[in-house]
């Protein structure tokens, strides 16, 4: 007799976003997502529904992703599901692991911390095109370094929110928020229990104004406190941006 309780898997994967309009199912566009689900209920012979921890936007990329599903069966080699999922997608998502957890685990909800990475390059670089911001002009990392300082100070980020949107509040907790050079490539490093949309391409135009001395380090804690998205900074480009890690609590895992 088979059992119909369902069995919840987290699954974690990378993928380059350049080809796809973001992590969501759209109803007119390739999403990340609907790939997946394709994949994934074509090898189970099944509908599988996936509900992924983060909505990147069209064009961001993530080289740590996660996402959940429901299964009727347990999965009796996920090693081998792994194989054929990557067999079957195109190189530009890569499967990384499938673990069972708890029933109400929830990829979205129980993430405990999210980090993005932004990538710029002020060198002309042909393989890095689709992946890094290309800057003809260095930006001043220091004067940088100290706006970001002034991101940790605050919690409320409306300022770098995209406008018009569903969300109920624009608290988020910044655990840091720092500049780093790398030769040629200046990337920006942020964490937090949560990100508005658009927030963190925001936040880096608004800093590489700062770096440019088209605003001032000492103006940016009025602008988080006006919560007016017009006096913040332009949005960079969405393909220097990648989802870099999502933290779980270890008790969500069920260790096999």
């Amino acid at each position: 007799m088979i059992s119909m309780e369902l069995t919840r898997y987290f699954i974690e994967l990378s993928y380059d976003g350049s080809a796809y309009h973001g992590w969501q199912r759209q109803s007119n566009a390739i999403s990340v997502q609907q790939v997946l689900e394709e994949a994934i209920s074509m090898l189970a012979r099944n509908s599988i529904s996936i509900l992924g921890a983060s909505r990147t936007d069209t064009g961001v990329h993530a080289l740590q992703m996660y996402a959940h599903f429901d299964v009727s069966q347990k999965i009796a080699n996920t090693k081998e599901l792994i194989f054929h999922l990557n067999g079957f997608l195109k190189d530009d998502i890569s499967i990384k692991g499938i673990r069972q957890v708890q029933p109400q685990a929830n990829a979205r909800f129980d993430a405990t911390a999210r980090y993005y990475e932004y990538h710029i390059s002020t060198a002309k670089d042909p393989f890095h095109s689709q992946h890094h911001y290309y800057l003809k002009n260095q930006p001043d990392i220091d004067m940088m370094n100290e706006a970001a300082k002034t991101i940790l100070l605050h919690q409320d980020f409306q300022c770098f929110s995209k406008t018009n949107t569903d969300v109920k509040t624009f608290l988020c907790k910044i655990k840091k928020a720092v500049w780093k050079q790398e030769g040629s490539s200046l990337i920006f490093y942020i964490s937090s229990n949560r990100f508005l949309r658009n927030m963190v391409r925001s936040i880096v135009g608004t800093l590489l104004e700062v770096g440019y001395k088209k605003r001032k380090v000492e103006d940016m804690d009025d602008l988080i406190k006006s919560k007016d998205r017009r006096k913040a900074g332009f949005s960079v480009p969405a393909h220097g941006l990648y989802l870099s890690r999502i933290d779980y609590p270890q008790n969500i895992f069920i260790d096999l």
